[in-house]
């Protein structure tokens, strides 16, 4: 018998939604079955993402459930045809070579209409020249083996392929002055880095705004952030590191919590001409 892959966090996604959609009507997992004339194990291993749904049984449990949204609907049920379709993606690849939540990343990023990411200390993601990523891997613990670094290496740099679509995302990026004094591989990589932030700032799709020290304290000061868009409100995510690992949010309390940190975040920070002009000065004074 074949093992059965673990679910994406996408796929977790759905199943979570459809929860949601259940709970909003106040119905039991055995009051959900008996309505959908299926049993409460089924609904439960849906609901988990351990099962694929169809794009019809979403419509059908919505319709059960009363949804009155159909924009949130529609969405839910393009997720389920994804997954239906056994779609490969170029993150599929690495399956079985990095940790599932990196690759749960570049599926978030590939799927968002818009992204808005808030970096302390390091350069956002999509964001990094080779060098400077190749720097922040070395210093790894533990330390990576050479293979291992050449992989997620390649990994991050696929990952920016999602700025260069025909339609991109639109993206925010605010970066606090720590992250571009941050001399990750010395002062050569760290202009090189500063110098292609300013490159990557004339995109159309693409604002970069600093985040100076002298704007004082500000909220999540600790802690960076990656805001993914989804095509409605309700299935928008947000990432965020930690030592061990990435977690992924999309509580609507937490939504809103971040979003409100990412706004404050933006108010503080300068304009997209001001912040070239900070990091142009940032790359003389090297």
């Amino acid at each position: 018998m074949a093992v059965r892959k673990p679910p994406t966090e996408r796929q977790r996604r759905l199943g979570a939604e459809l929860r949601k959609m259940r709970e909003r009507v106040g119905l039991s997992l055995t009051e959900a079955a008996a309505l959908h004339r299926t049993d409460k194990t089924t609904i439960s291993n849906t609901e988990s993402g351990r099962f694929g749904v169809s794009a019809d049984r979403v419509r059908v449990w919505a319709a059960n459930y009363a949804c009155p949204d159909h924009e949130y609907i529609d969405a839910l049920t393009d997720m389920a045809r994804e997954r239906r379709a056994s779609a490969t993606y170029w993150w599929d690849e690495y399956r079985d070579l990095l940790v599932a939540t990196v690759l749960d990343l570049a599926e978030m990023e590939h799927h968002a209409v818009a992204l808005r990411a808030a970096q302390i200390t390091h350069m956002p993601g999509l964001l990094q020249h080779e060098d400077y990523t190749r720097a922040v891997f070395a210093e790894a613990v533990p330390p990576l083996q050479p293979e291992d670094l050449e992989r997620k290496l390649e990994f991050r740099i696929r990952r920016s392929a999602v700025l260069d679509r025909p339609e991109p995302p639109k993206c925010t990026f605010i970066i606090h002055e720590a992250a571009l004094r941050m001399t990750f591989g010395g002062r050569k990589v760290t202009k090189l880095q500063l110098g292609s932030l300013l490159e990557e700032a004339e995109r159309d799709h693409v604002t970069i705004r600093v985040l100076p020290f002298a704007a004082g304290g500000f909220p999540s000061a600790g802690a960076s952030a990656h805001y993914a868009y989804g095509t409605v409100a309700q299935l928008d995510t947000v990432q965020i590191d930690s030592r061990a690992g990435s977690m992924f949010l999309h509580a609507e309390t937490h939504l809103a919590n971040y979003r409100a940190v990412l706004d404050r975040m933006e108010e503080r920070s300068l304009d997209p001409n001001r912040s070239r002009d900070f990091i142009r000065k940032a790359i003389q004074e090297l």
